[in-house]
């Protein structure tokens, strides 16, 4: 089978941006096809020692690089601030999180990877959980440490090895991330980062030596990502959009949880899969919510993302922001109306609210990725909950209620990977994560994350 990794090309160079002020940070040169071939090569080598590596070293290992990144977190924060205009006190809680992730496995892979034994006429019969090989990660920008760790420190820790294909104006971070597993000293070739455009995953998923591919991107990426793996009969895990309902019912308790819904919209300047993008709210108690939001909305603090006490920076890119425009515009002519915010300058984009949305609005059939929240008046619980599921993506839905004992009853017909009762969706380590239906599919963190990048073997001895 073809091993080369790409066609020649001419060598093209790409530059790191900054969001806030368009200052241009660095310029990083593409690499070649042989240098290409050299990095697939030697995660193959490493691959090939570091599946026999015992799980107690390999989880030492964790341990160093978690404290690589306490040590470190301010490094790294200020420089995911650079690239992609995170507020300085989400990077540097990005980082810690990754830390917290690396802790999480450290303590639990051996158990998580133990052979399962299992009950038949043989002398002794069991499952082997076997790394499969070289495992190909693609990334977004949006949180440019978590979704890396997430996906590789237990793909890693399972014995595997990992090429990363980083988002392109996040390549510094990608660097880092590489550097700091240099300095927790995991072998050579362990982690190591393609500066490559996508056109080279298409022959990377051809190589017989790359085994699986993680995707955490759009869902028109992960059609195309779907499509390559299935050609070529390679697994693939899927992290894609979302378009997540926060439900709020009529006993909700706005002193207690409005913070919380703010921030499940609002926080990383509201780019984020798992925020909610729509607030599906009962008509009893909707004039009382809408007036708390745009209250909290008005008054968080926007500015500098480097400042300390900024909530709301800027979005990554300028592009972003004006495709975000284009769908809050779009969805006004269809009759939705601005009931806070919607201004744009460069890259910043204010904390927007939008009301009277209905259902053929691009901000209600679509995933929006900045600080806009649609707000949706409807008639009871009921109704609530069925508009809740009108939508094509399945990664997550909360509700905020005081009747758990309902919510609990409604969990089967919640058809997301996720359902949060009085709390916001967010990713832990100690809790599975992924979607449904066009938010993808396979599990990341947990028991579950490891085992996706496992050779589930039957082992049958008589």
């Amino acid at each position: 089978m073809e091993t080369t990794v790409a066609k020649d090309k001419t060598i093209n160079k790409i530059s790191s941006i900054n969001p806030f002020n368009g200052e241009k940070l660095k310029e990083y040169q593409l690499h070649s096809q042989s240098e290409l071939e050299t990095i697939v090569s030697s995660s193959q080598h490493t691959f090939l020692v570091w599946k026999e590596t015992a799980i107690a070293k390999r989880t030492k290992l964790l341990k160093k690089l978690s404290k690589v990144l306490e040590e470190n977190k301010e490094v790294y924060g200020k420089l995911m601030v650079k690239e992609m205009g995170k507020p300085i006190s989400q990077a540097i809680a990005e980082v810690e999180k990754c830390a917290w992730l690396c802790d999480f496995y450290a303590k639990n892979a051996e158990d998580f990877l133990a052979d399962e034994l299992i009950e038949t006429e043989a002398s002794e019969s069991f499952i082997s959980y076997d790394p499969m090989g070289v495992i190909l990660g693609v990334m977004p920008w949006n949180f440019p440490f978590w979704q890396v760790f997430r996906f590789a420190i237990p793909t890693i820790t399972a014995g595997n090895t990992v090429l990363l294909k980083h988002a392109s104006n996040v390549s510094g971070c990608a660097l880092a991330i590489e550097d700091a597993f240099k300095k927790a000293k995991y072998p050579e070739g362990c982690f190591q980062v393609l500066l490559t455009n996508h056109e080279t995953i298409e022959s990377l998923l051809g190589d017989h030596r790359v085994r699986a591919v993680s995707l955490t991107g759009s869902e028109e990426a992960g059609r195309k990502i779907a499509e390559i793996a299935g050609r070529n009969l390679k697994k693939a895990v899927l992290e894609l959009g979302g378009n997540n309902a926060c439900i709020v019912l009529a006993d909700a308790d706005l002193d207690t949880y409005m913070s919380v819904m703010v921030n499940a919209r609002m926080q990383n300047t509201g780019q984020s899969c798992i925020a909610a993008k729509r607030f599906i709210v009962e008509e009893a108690i909707y004039d009382a919510f809408l007036d708390r939001f745009k209250t909290e909305i008005a008054n968080l603090n926007t500015g500098n993302p480097e400042d300390h006490t900024t909530q709301i920076g800027v979005m990554a890119k300028v592009e972003l922001a004006k495709k975000l425009e284009q769908q809050v515009e779009a969805s006004v002519k269809k009759g939705a109306i601005v009931a806070f915010g919607n201004k744009r300058l460069d890259a910043y984009y204010q904390p927007t609210i939008l009301t009277n949305v209905t259902e053929e609005m691009p901000v209600f059939t679509e995933e929006t990725f900045g600080p806009v929240a649609p707000v949706i008046k409807v008639k009871d619980k009921e109704a609530a909950y069925k508009m809740a599921m009108t939508t094509r993506f399945g990664l997550g839905t909360m509700v905020i209620t005081e009747n758990t004992e309902d919510a609990f009853e409604r969990i089967g017909s919640i058809e997301d990977g996720a359902f949060f009762v009085n709390e916001m969706v967010k990713s832990d380590p100690r809790l599975p994560f992924g979607g449904t239906k066009a938010s993808g599919y396979g599990r990341e963190l947990s028991k579950e994350g490891i085992m996706e990048f496992v050779n589930k073997k039957t082992v049958y001895i008589k």
